[in-house]
Formats: C-alpha cells, sequence, structure tokens
C-alpha cells in the first residue's frame, strides 16, 4: 500500500509543518476577524469601531451570561476540570434510557411499562400522582408485575404520597437487591408545585428517615430527588434552575447529616433532576456547571473528591416540557432529538425523552416507541455516550460551563441569605422567576425566540392531533399557591385556538403593491405573522392601482388590510393604496415594514410585538377573546 504524503492529502503546497493539516496555514488572529466581521456589519449601516465587533455581535441569556460570536484560547477558564468517570464510562449501553408513565388506569400503566423495557428502555419513572385513592401496594403491584426489580431501575413520583408509595415499593421488593433507582422524597419540590411550604425538621425528616432506611437496607437505591422541573417549568433560566437545585441539596444534606447519616451516605442518596432543552449548548453547560457546583458543595461537606465517589452528581435529564408545542406537534420530535442529544454530550447518567404528543394528553404507542428510539439511535448509532465530556477543551463550551456556574453559584448564596431554600420559596425564587418568564414572554411575544411551527412557519391547514384526555406532560392541581406550569407557545396557541373556532375562519387583506419580485418578501413575513395566530391572508396580486387593490379588498370582505412592498414602492404608493383602501371600508391598514405614511395605522416589521397585533386584529374582526 502507497503512503501518500501530507501534502497530496491537504492540498497544501511545501513542507507540511507538525501539527495537523491547518498547520500550513498562517496563523488568523482575532483581531483579523474582527476587520472581516467589521465589514460585513458596514454593509448593514454600522458604524460602530472594531473593538465593538464583539459586543455587537454578542448576545446575552435570561442569567445575564453574555454568548460572545467567538471564542479563543485565551477565553478559557484556569482551571478547566473536565468530566471524568469512573473506570468504565456509563453502564453497559451508554445513559440510562429512563422513560416516564402517568395515568390513572394500574392496568394501562403496566402495559406502557412492560413494552417500553421490552424495546428499549431500561429504567422506569412511575408518577403516581395521577391515581385515585387506590392503595398504593395494590396499585404499585399491578404496575410492576411483570417487572425484574433486580435489573431496571425503578424511579417514583407520588407527591404528597411519597412516604406511602415508598413504603409499598421496598415491601414490594423485598430483599431484592435493587440495581438503582430512586423513592423520589422532594418535599422541598413539592412545595414548589403546591404552594404547601414546609419547614426543615417537620417535612423534611421523611425525606430522611427513607434516605436512612435505604443506605442501611437497600444500598442500590436513592431515597431523595432534587427535582429542578418546577423552575424551568415555570419559566425560570439555566443558572436559575441551577442555583435551586444546589440550594434544595444543600437543605437535604443538612436534614439527612442531622439525622445521622455520615456526608458520605447522604451524599449518596440524593439524585439531580434537571431539564434538557433544544438550545443544545445551553444544556451542555448547564450538565457540566451542576456537576462542578455538586462537588464543591461535597468538597466543603469534607467528602472524598475522587471521580465517580459520593460527591459526584448523580444526573436525570428530562426533555423541556415548557419548549414542547401542542400546534405542529412532530416538531417537538426535532426539539426532543437535540435536547437528548445535548443532554448525553453534557454527560446525564439517565434520561428521558418524553413523547412528541404528550402534551395533548396521553402518549399513545408510536409516539412512545419514538421516543425510545431517539436515545436507541443516538447511543447505538451516533456513539453519543462512547466520549467522555465530548465538550470538554472546548473554548466556548468551558467559558460558557464557567460563568453559568459563577452565575448559578451567586443565586445560591442569594437563596442561602434569605433563609434557604424553605424560606425563599415563599417570596425571593417566584419573584425572581416571575420576573424571568416576563421577559422571556416578551421575546416569544415579539418572535426574538421563534417557535418553528407555532409562532414561525405556522401550518394553517395542519390536522390537529388528538390524544385521550390525560396528564401528558401536566401535574394534577394540588391547589395551593404554586409556581406556574407554561409553556412557552400557549399565547399563540390560544390564538390558534380561537381563529380555528369560528365559523369562517378569519382573514386579512394583503395589498401587494407592484411586481411580485418586489413585494413577495414583505407578503411572506406579513402573511407568516397572521397565520401565526390562526388569522389567512388574501392577496390582490401584483399591481399599483389604488382601485383595482380597492376592489379586490371589497371582494375579500375583511375590514383589515395590510400594505406589502419596497420602501421605494411605499413611498410612491402607499398614501394613494391606503385612502383607496379606506374608501372601500377599510377599519384598518398596517404596512409591512417600517415607515410612516398618512392612512397607515401601524407597522409589522421584524421584533414588532406580534401578539399584540393579532390581538388588534381579532378586535377589529369581531372575534370575541
Amino acid at each position: 500500500m502507497t503512503t501518500v504524503p501530507p501534502d497530496e492529502l491537504t492540498g497544501l503546497t511545501g513542507p507540511t509543518v507538525p501539527g495537523g493539516p491547518a498547520a500550513g496555514f498562517p496563523a488568523a488572529t482575532r483581531e483579523q476577524w474582527r476587520e472581516l466581521a467589521l465589514g460585513v456589519l458596514r454593509k448593514s449601516g454600522w458604524e460602530g469601531p472594531a473593538a465593538e465587533v464583539e459586543r455587537r455581535l454578542s448576545s446575552v441569556t435570561y442569567d445575564g451570561v453574555t454568548v460572545a460570536p467567538i471564542y479563543d484560547s485565551s477565553d478559557l477558564p484556569v482551571p478547566a476540570p473536565r468530566l471524568v468517570r469512573p473506570a468504565g464510562g456509563w453502564p453497559v449501553g451508554g445513559w440510562q434510557v429512563r422513560q416516564r408513565h402517568a395515568g390513572p388506569d394500574p392496568a394501562a400503566l403496566r402495559e406502557a411499562v412492560l413494552a417500553d423495557l421490552e424495546n428499549g428502555a431500561a429504567s422506569v419513572w412511575l408518577d403516581l400522582t395521577w391515581l385515585g385513592p387506590e392503595p398504593l401496594p395494590a396499585v404499585l403491584a399491578k404496575v410492576l408485575d411483570g417487572v425484574y426489580l433486580d435489573l431496571a431501575p425503578v424511579v417514583l413520583e407520588a407527591g404528597a404520597r411519597t412516604a406511602e408509595a415508598a413504603d409499598a415499593f421496598l415491601r414490594l421488593a423485598g430483599g431484592t437487591a435493587l440495581p438503582g433507582g430512586n423513592l423520589g422524597a422532594d418535599p422541598l419540590g413539592l412545595a414548589a408545585r403546591t404552594g404547601r411550604h414546609t419547614e426543615t425538621g417537620e417535612g423534611l425528616a421523611p425525606a430522611a428517615e427513607l434516605a436512612a432506611r435505604c443506605a442501611a437496607g437497600h444500598p442500590g437505591m436513592r431515597a431523595v430527588t432534587v427535582d429542578a422541573l418546577p423552575y424551568h417549568d415555570a419559566g425560570g433560566a439555566d443558572a436559575q434552575e441551577l442555583g435551586c437545585s444546589i440550594a434544595t441539596g444543600v437543605a437535604y444534606l443538612r436534614e439527612l447529616t442531622g439525622a445521622g447519616l455520615t456526608v458520605e451516605q447522604a451524599l449518596g442518596q440524593i439524585e439531580f433532576r434537571y431539564a434538557a432543552t433544544a438550545d443544545q449548548f445551553l444544556t451542555i453547560a448547564k450538565l457540566r456547571a451542576a456537576r462542578r457546583l455538586w462537588a464543591r458543595v461535597a468538597e466543603v461537606c469534607g467528602a472524598p473528591t475522587d471521580p465517580g465517589g459520593p460527591g459526584t452528581q448523580f444526573q436525570h435529564a428530562v426533555t423541556s416540557s415548557a419548549m414542547m408545542t401542542a400546534r405542529d406537534p412532530w416538531v417537538n420530535m426535532l426539539r426532543a432529538t437535540v435536547a437528548c442529544f445535548a443532554a448525553g454530550v453534557g454527560g446525564a447518567d439517565a434520561v428521558t425523552v418524553q413523547p412528541f404528543d404528550a402534551c395533548l394528553g396521553l402518549p399513545d404507542g408510536f409516539a412512545r416507541r419514538i421516543a425510545r428510539n431517539t436515545q436507541a439511535l443516538l447511543v447505538e448509532e451516533a456513539n453519543v455516550a462512547r466520549v467522555a465530556d465530548p465538550a470538554g477543551g472546548s473554548w466556548y463550551a468551558e467559558r460558557l460551563t464557567a460563568e453559568l456556574a459563577s452565575t448559578a453559584w451567586e443565586w445560591f448564596q442569594e437563596i442561602e441569605r434569605a433563609g434557604g431554600m424553605a424560606a425563599a420559596l415563599r417570596g425571593l425564587v417566584p419573584e425572581r422567576l416571575a420576573a424571568t418568564r416576563a421577559r422571556r414572554a416578551a421575546d416569544v411575544a415579539r418572535r426574538r425566540r421563534p417557535i418553528t411551527g407555532v409562532s414561525e412557519f405556522p401550518h394553517l391547514e395542519e390536522r390537529p392531533v388528538r390524544r385521550t384526555p390525560g396528564p401528558g406532560l401536566a401535574r394534577p392541581s394540588a391547589g395551593g399557591d404554586g409556581l406556574p406550569v407554561v409553556r412557552y407557545s400557549e399565547e399563540f396557541e390560544a390564538l390558534r385556538d380561537l381563529a380555528d373556532a369560528q365559523p369562517v375562519r378569519p382573514r386579512v387583506f394583503l395589498a401587494t403593491i407592484g411586481p411580485v419580485a418586489v413585494h413577495t418578501a414583505r407578503a411572506s413575513f406579513a402573511a407568516n405573522l397572521f397565520a401565526a395566530g390562526g388569522v389567512a391572508a388574501v392577496t390582490s396580486g401584483p399591481g399599483t392601482d389604488p382601485a383595482a387593490i380597492a376592489g379586490a379588498f371589497r371582494d375579500s370582505g375583511t375590514p383589515v388590510a395590510c400594505l406589502c412592498s419596497s420602501d421605494a414602492m411605499y413611498g410612491e404608493h402607499a398614501e394613494a393604496v391606503a385612502a383607496a383602501l379606506r374608501e372601500a371600508g377599510a377599519e384598518r391598514v398596517w404596512l409591512a415594514g417600517k415607515g410612516r405614511h398618512a392612512g397607515v395605522d401601524g407597522s409589522l416589521y421584524a421584533g414588532c410585538d406580534a401578539l399584540d397585533v393579532l390581538r388588534t386584529t381579532f378586535d377589529d374582526l369581531g372575534v370575541s377573546r
């Protein structure tokens, strides 16, 4: 076999310099990149100096963390610790595929559990909060009939019935050597969801009792879950989710060690649950930062810091409920795939992919199968689980991890100063989450945070997906004053539902001024915006004659019109066309683009409040909200 010289492989001329194919190129500098980026910005009309290019192109997360457009070795935190797993890395087969099961029918639950375990799932997450007042021993015996408890870890979520569910499960397991799982004791998480607050030493004591029971008789089982999903589901940002989880974990550590467990035993009884979103880099950084934060807590408590030791955080990542959409739910498969990939790259020990139809009711067999196979593909075909911490060493990922961890630690300290998590849940935490939720909602309304299939590229003629009413993503209402549960798409979807409920679909008239090549871009933009609220668009066709456009408007049967064309065409024709539309009966005239012209009521442009435009349009059309 002939060895091909390096220069023939790379296409470079001259001697090959050690260091790989790129070593033959002259070194690029950050300053050179700034100059090139500045040239592009100049074309958009920006007049700032080269030194401000990075700031101009940076974005800021809801936690205040700056995401720069470029990173180099100078951005690498010192030190930048890597995620190191114990010898052997993940268990054989990658991370633990853990599927959630909830519903009021124990027989249906059993059928779904066995189907998942027989087809790729390795762990069962039982949400028992939707069951009626049936005795839990009988329910668990029925649901877990046929499940090998020595092979499949079981995670419980039973809300106020946690102690009853835990006792029933441990009695059912008997002397079985449990391979893992969690009894799901999370009194602070329950308080966050329901508003039924608890105090350390009062509501936390049962969790400590379960932890002691597991440590003594079931060493493979954990008793306590730090569920950070309530803070994510309430609209919180990533560092807020992290800080709340660390504060909760510390509260549990205090309670468990106060009840007699050693620090190592207490650490070994706690599992953390985080949301994984379609923002893959923030999810990767969040999970990496969570491990770093908890390792610091363990170190301060005097626990060993060796990889895989008691100070290593066990993570359960769940694809975000907040990002799921009821409209065009098929896109949820794509969101969940990206989120699952990010969870795996971020180092999650167990991952739950929520079925794409979970926000519509009880997921069907097809949706559960796709959820399982999403993980199977990433583990078995994409080999994501074969590398520990693949993001480690990336200038961007390391910097984002460090800044997220720092911001989360500051938030954790603020919670501690407020008296700890139990006290902070009474005011500080809900207030801070509400502020973040409002900022995010404003961005969603203005489509700065686009939601594919809902606020962007909606499909007006989609056939609704129907599912049997059931828990889906939701938790049953327990009264009280708990944190809200939100989905980012809800407000747009409410308008879509309202539009679909009308005898005739609401519509607006697009006055497309000039030839097709001139008006298409803005006409498409306007039609897309109105469709996000379920409003159809009727166009006038190409032309500039105000009388002809007004005639087409009269035939459309709608009182709302929108001018669509170029700025140059607006300068020549906008006022005349607007006047003709008014004379033809238009009650409101919009303009696609920015600019002021006589007869125009308002503008549609990138960054405008689309929800406000749609609500105004509904009012103009006489659709009661």
